[in-house]
Formats: structure tokens, C-alpha cells, sequence
């Protein structure tokens, strides 16, 4: 296998991962009454609108049985390095109980 297949390949499968975790923190705000966009952008109020975050959104497929624990939620959000939305997401934890 070419070196240029292998880095398309580990590309590819960043994008699906990182769509996963997109997912599971709209499932998240879902099951906690949030609106994603809004906690994003208090994350991130510099950055214009997640194309990303809009597209999971619009192809919901409503997975609302799924229950994402807190924890789970804030360590898969650090893992991608989204660290500001992870204090927001703690903060709405916080909030929350």
C-alpha cells in the first residue's frame, strides 16, 4: 500500500470519527433539553457556524434512546482536542444538577 493511500485512509477515518463524536454530543444536548448551536457558540464565540455540527443536526436520525453518560460526553470531547466546548458542556453539567 502506498504511503499516500495510508494517509487518506487515516484521513477518512479522522472524518468519520470526529462526525461520530458530533453526534454524540447532539444526542447529548437532545437528552439535556440543550440547543447544540448555542453551546457551541458560547465554546467557540469567535468561530462562524459549525458546517459539521449543522450537517449531523439536518440528518438526525433521532437516536433518542441513546444515552450518553457526562463523563463519557466530556472525555470524548477532549480526546478531539475540544476542550472549550468540554468546559462549556461541564458547565451546563454543573447547571444542570
Amino acid at each position: 500500500m502506498e504511503f499516500r493511500d495510508i494517509n487518506e485512509q487515516i484521513i477518512q477515518k479522522y472524518k468519520e470519527d470526529e462526525t461520530l463524536m458530533i453526534r454524540l454530543f447532539v444526542q447529548w444536548c437532545s437528552n439535556h433539553e440543550l440547543d447544540p448551536q448555542i453551546l457551541y457558540r458560547n465554546a467557540y464565540p469567535d468561530q462562524p457556524s459549525n458546517t459539521a455540527l449543522l450537517k449531523v443536526m439536518e440528518e438526525d436520525d433521532g437516536l433518542d434512546e441513546l444515552q450518553i453518560d457526562n463523563e463519557t460526553m466530556l472525555d470524548v470531547l477532549q480526546l478531539f482536542g475540544n476542550e472549550d466546548l468540554a468546559f462549556a458542556v461541564a458547565d451546563e453539567i454543573q447547571r444542570l444538577n
